[in-house]
Parts: structure tokens; sequence; C-alpha cells
């Protein structure tokens, strides 16, 4: 019932749009299907995993702009359903939550999917931060799916390092 309840909420949301290109979307989830396949730990799989739940979380968003279904802070709705739609099932799944699975003190796939949402997010920001500086232009094609990529492989190999 919960589910659906925040399924349902999440779809009446929406307040402000920034949508996040298709090709962005697909490499981040073709990302966290090949680490998976290849043993990769948590934290990278996190990074990747946190990143799809804000772009799936903007592309939403910027759907239910497109439609119409708007409301004071339903933008943020959308957010909130997106984290609790993939957090509680992977909690209850026992995927978050092992005890020997901790980095810092924090789970390994929990810190990475907050990691991964903060960089995606901030490779985003920088994108729309140069476009603004050189009058709303790109400086090189596909700076849109390039910032964001480079962040979380970088950030990739950052973990990688770390949790060897």
């Amino acid at each position: 019932m919960l589910y659906l309840l925040l399924v349902a909420g999440g779809l009446l949301a929406i307040n402000y749009a920034h949508a996040v290109c298709p090709v962005c979307v697909v490499a981040i989830g073709a990302g966290v299907g090949i680490a998976e396949e290849f043993g990769v730990d948590d934290t990278i799989i996190g990074l990747w995993a946190g990143a799809l739940i804000i772009a799936m979380a903007w592309w939403t968003v910027n759907w239910l702009v497109k439609k119409n279904w708007s409301f004071k802070g339903s933008g943020s709705a959308v957010f909130v359903a997106y984290y609790l739609l993939t957090l509680f099932p992977l909690y209850f799944s026992g995927l978050i939550g092992k005890p020997l699975n901790k980095i810092w003190g924090i789970d390994k796939l929990l810190l990475g999917i907050i990691a991964g949402s903060v960089l995606f997010y901030a490779a985003e920001w920088l994108h729309f931060y140069f476009k603004a500086k050189n009058e709303n232009k790109v400086y090189f094609p596909f700076q849109r799916v390039v910032f964001p990529v480079i962040t979380l492989i970088i950030a990739s190999g950052a973990f990688y390092f770390l949790t060897k």
C-alpha cells in the first residue's frame, strides 16, 4: 500500500524541470549492469545507481511538466519518491545494511548512491553553468553527456582505489 501511495504521489508531483538526455541515462544504466557483471564493489555500483536515480527523477519531472501536472513542491516529491522506491527495496532485500559491507562506517551501496547523486547533480549544474557563460551554447558536442559520465568514471576510479 505504501508503495502505491509513493508512486501515486510521485506521478502527481512536479514544479520545475531539468531534463537529462537519453544517451546519458543509457550510459549510466549500462554502467550499472556492467559493474554488477564483473563483480565491482558496491560503492561503485552505488555511484552509477545514484546518478540513475537523479536522471530518472529529472525525466519524470520534465514529463509531468509537459503534462501540466504540477503543484508547489511537486519536483521535490518526485525526487523523494524515487529515493524511497529505490532504497526501501534495497534495504528490505538485504542489499543495504550488511554489517561487513561498510566503508567509513557507512554502507557501501548507500554511500555510493549518495555520492553518485551529488556528483551527477554537480556535473549537470556545471554543464548549465558553462553553457550560460557561452551565450547558451555548449563548448563541444555532447557536453551534457560528457560532463556527468566523465565525473562518474573519475569517481569510480577513486572508489576503486579506496576500496581495494
